[in-house]
């Protein structure tokens, strides 16, 4: 067997251990294996690709690879070992803009360094790859920045809305389209430089433009893109594993970002084009008077309830309030009460955050249930704990047709019994839209770091467990 024959059956192998990879994800139960395929599928490609490569690259070459990797595998580990799941959502969204920068310079060193073998149609088809590669890569590249800026709180999250923006957009496909086949016909350095340029403003517009709540949607979207930024490369450097792992990753953060926008109610497309996002509407103010509780009158509630919902959102990754909460959770079953967690598909910053946190604390997965499965039970419920969210359970996005969020689907909280909200305070949410649910009848505030009121409710749910044999003894 040749090296170039190895190579080529460890990037099958490689290829399918990635499908099993996303497979494995695709599932709470199996998405520790998930990950552990996707490992070996990388250490078997880039033990193939340096092999490949040992025959044509000089001792310094590989010293210069052996360096890069492991500088690259250190970052990666440092990285991975002290982010918080709050910042989950941007460092994902920093690793696709390096997956897009990647291929801007795979797309420029293509043009650069072509094959002299390469003539006629073939040579046309190279210059095609080399501008397509570099369009998508500096538009993923832009894109995940801005994304990086929004979710770190660096920038404003709120839409951008400048004059003409659809036309903006528009405007610079159409340019692409028409720069494309001047430099297949004609390539040059200029024409190059043009489309890098309107493609790093397309993409940091296009995610300029959706606003703060929307950014779950936009993470998968930019995973999308980094997808086919890899495809791309894959055809410039003639690398079949790249390609096909470029195309599983692209074809499923679209299905991804697909499932999301029907969850939402938003079009697929506006998503692609950077157009659904909107400025907030003018009822940002507060709309009547709050109720507020506190943590022993809130134990009484649960102790006395017979179905709990928790509605988590971004607020309890904040306060890291997952662990006490999956707490709360056993205690209140212990007593025989019903708890399930209703999850939304977009809360918190990235698709799948909050089953991602349940999972880390062992909330059991058959009680976290998706909005489509627990959205009929709120009538009958005793006590919904809104922990942290505000977008997802904003009665607006029903009853307020001039909202921001008007159409999205959301959890009909405020159909329950009694609803308690966990807020620091009572400022609008991601998306800079007031909430309604604040001021109906049936809900009452729990204000403070949500850690620390759940665990103020863990040990009034202990006082009361003493107290109920006093009070037993003193009524005999």
């Amino acid at each position: 067997m040749t090296t170039v024959t190895a190579a080529e059956a460890a990037y099958v192998v490689a290829a399918l251990l990635f499908i099993l990879s996303l497979a494995g994800l695709s599932q709470h139960r199996t998405s520790r294996s998930g990950v552990v395929w996707g490992i070996a599928g990388m250490v078997v490609a880039l033990a193939a690709t340096v092999g490949l490569a040992s025959r044509s690259i000089t001792a310094t070459g590989l010293v210069l690879i052996a360096v890069a990797t492991a500088l690259g595998a250190g970052i990666g580990l440092w990285r991975a070992r002290v982010v918080e799941m709050t910042g989950m959502p941007e460092l994902i969204a920093i690793m696709h803009s390096l997956v897009g920068l990647a291929a801007t310079f795979v797309g420029w060193n293509g043009y650069l360094d072509v094959d002299a073998e390469l003539t006629g149609s073939l040579l046309g088809i190279h210059h095609a790859e080399v501008f397509i590669g570099v369009f998508i890569g500096a538009v993923t590249f832009t894109g995940s920045v801005v994304a990086y800026l929004k979710l770190s709180a660096r920038i404003d999250s709120r839409p951008l809305t400048l004059p003409g923006k659809h036309i903006l957009n528009v405007g610079a496909l159409v340019a692409f389209v028409g720069l494309t086949v001047a430099f297949v016909v004609r390539p040059g350095m200029g024409l190059l430089i043009a489309v890098t340029v309107i493609a790093l403003a397309l993409g940091a517009h296009l995610v300029a433009s959706i606003g703060g709540g929307d950014m779950p949607v936009v993470v998968s979207m930019l995973n999308s893109y980094s997808g086919w930024a890899a495809a791309a490369s894959g055809f410039l450097l003639a690398n079949n594993l790249l390609i096909v792992t470029g195309a599983l990753v692209g074809s499923s953060g679209a299905y991804l970002s697909y499932i999301m926008c029907k969850a939402m109610n938003r079009s697929f497309i506006s998503v692609i084009a950077g157009g659904f996002g909107t400025p907030a509407a003018a009822d940002d103010g507060e709309q009547g008077e709050h109720r507020e509780i506190n943590a022993e009158e809130t134990a009484r509630l649960l102790r006395d309830a017979s179905s709990v919902i928790i509605a988590p959102g971004y607020g309890m990754a904040v306060a890291q309030a997952q662990y006490p909460v999956a707490e709360l959770a056993r205690k209140l079953r212990e007593r025989g009460v019903e708890v399930r967690f209703g999850i939304h598909p977009v809360a918190g910053r990235l698709p799948g955050h909050m089953n991602v946190l349940l999972a880390e604390a062992n909330v059991p997965y058959d009680i976290v249930l998706e909005m489509d499965e627990i959205n009929d039970d709120f009538p009958a419920t005793s006590v919904v704990l809104v922990i942290g969210a505000n977008d997802t359970v904003n009665p607006a996005a029903i009853d307020n047709p001039a909202s921001p969020i008007a159409g999205m689907p959301v959890l009909h909280v405020w159909e329950a019994g009694h609803v308690v909200v966990f807020k620091r305070s009572m400022a609008v949410g991601y998306a800079g839209v007031q909430n309604p649910l604040f001021f109906r009848e049936n809900t009452q505030m729990l204000f403070g770091d949500a850690k620390q009121r759940v665990e103020d409710i863990l040990r009034g749910l202990d006082a009361l467990d003493t107290q109920v044999p006093e009070m037993a003894g003193t009524s005999r």
